[in-house]
């Protein structure tokens, strides 16, 4: 299976945590995965959407961070997400590690000790696994 990462590099910090987390994952589902990077989060379903016209991978990861608890901070976490299950919709198996944090420590915790992004990468090996027993029924 081939998967993409696509990280967000707003919030470094954060980031490699959920890279971490989401290679260690694929690593343990046996699935070969590259790794590229955006500036930030909404630019993680237009690089999915390109990947996916020009590239054979099975699955994608979306991972990063937006921390803050304001407006600005709300949109740019909906935003980036309602893009992502727009895809997913249209048949793209996406597993979404989009964190939204009030500060960069609960962000850190969210990424590490929650491992949310291996439960992104695990949710798009899934997903995929899901669409391949689909198209054999």
């Amino acid at each position: 299976m081939r998967i993409l990462i696509i990280e967000s590099r707003y919030h470094a910090h954060v980031a490699d945590r959920l890279a971490d987390g989401a290679a260690a994952a694929l690593d343990q589902g046996l699935a070969a995965f590259t790794r590229v990077a955006v500036p930030g989060v909404l630019e993680l379903p237009g690089a999915i959407a390109l990947a996916a016209k020009g590239h054979n991978f099975d699955a994608y990861v979306a991972l990063g961070c937006v921390i803050g608890g304001d407006a600005v901070s709300d949109t740019l976490y909906r935003e980036s997400t309602r893009g992502l299950m727009q895809l997913s919709t249209q048949g793209l198996a996406i597993g979404n590690g989009v964190l939204l944090a009030g500060d960069e420590r609960a962000a850190l915790l969210l990424a590490g000790d929650g491992d949310a992004g291996g439960d992104a990468a695990r949710a798009a090996l899934a997903l995929a696994t899901l669409r391949e027993r689909l198209a054999i029924l």
